[in-house]
């Protein structure tokens, strides 16, 4: 009986697990360039009572074991890479990745952050910085007297100021690329930094190398489906309540194995 117990607490930590990850999703639906994520499950080790294929007798085998399973772990939590919705901001420093690729944010430590969070900002000194003032990389600065900031797809920064009739190249947008994006190390502040498993990061201009394009005025809303995550917070409250259920009825069996052992 104690088995079963075990059994079904990893159970119902796996559902609770699938309802934190839920409702994280759910509290990021208005964050910028959010990456829903999903939890993987893993079946335990099992209890092997008679393996397949081993003699009954000496002329025959078993066409099938005897197995018991101890349960389910939680192998990975992952993100959901899908390309979130275009939102139009009219904020000309605001920019969206449509396709793959990373904005290189400069962290107060000096090590390299990245981001699919484009909006951004200028500072005291007419650098783009992030709304936590962390510099954006390579270096942009806009100058102060800049009547306008034109951003290309390739990422082309140009501004116009008075008294020029044309407009002048400040600036070039690159981004980071990698070969396993699902590696990278999520630091809040909806930042993250490369690991081992993401593999470094290939840097390159928009529209190259299999990197997306950038978009001017434009935000990349979270990736977040409402109507998915409510479905699936239905199911995995339904698959705790019959744990629950489940615990409750082992332990109904016990309570009666112990009072029959006592009156006996």
């Amino acid at each position: 009986m104690n088995h079963a117990l075990d059994t079904i607490a990893t159970g119902l930590e796996a559902s609770q697990t699938m309802m934190d990850t839920i409702a994280d999703n759910l509290s990021n639906v208005n964050t910028t360039g959010f990456k829903s994520e999903t939890p993987e499950f893993q079946t335990l080790l099992y209890q092997d009572g008679i393996q397949p294929g081993a003699n009954s007798t000496g002329q025959t085998i078993y066409p099938s074991g005897m197995e018991v399973g101890t349960g389910v772990k939680v192998a990975s939590i992952k993100d959901v890479l899908t390309q979130g919705t275009l939102t139009n901001t009219g904020n000309p420093l605001d920019m969206a990745i449509n396709g793959q690729g990373y904005f290189q944010i400069l962290e107060p430590n000096g090590q390299t952050a990245y981001t699919r969070d484009g909006s951004f900002q200028v500072n005291q000194n007419g650098q783009m910085v992030n709304s936590s003032g962390y510099q954006l990389l390579p270096n942009v600065t806009i100058p102060s007297n800049a009547t306008s900031v034109t951003i290309g797809t390739d990422g082309t920064v140009s501004v116009t100021v008075p008294g020029s009739q044309s407009a002048t190249q400040v600036g070039q947008i690159q981004l980071a690329n990698f070969i396993n994006p699902q590696g990278l190390q999520p630091l809040g502040g909806n930042l993250f930094a490369a690991t081992t498993s993401s593999g470094a990061a290939t840097t390159g201009l928009p529209q190259s190398n299999g990197i997306g394009s950038v978009h001017q005025n434009y935000l990349e809303s979270s990736n977040v489906d409402v109507v998915q995550a409510m479905v699936s917070m239905i199911s995995a409250e339904r698959a705790y309540q019959l744990g629950t259920q489940a615990a409750s009825a082992i332990d109904n069996q016990m309570n009666y194995l112990a009072q029959a052992a006592s009156g006996a």
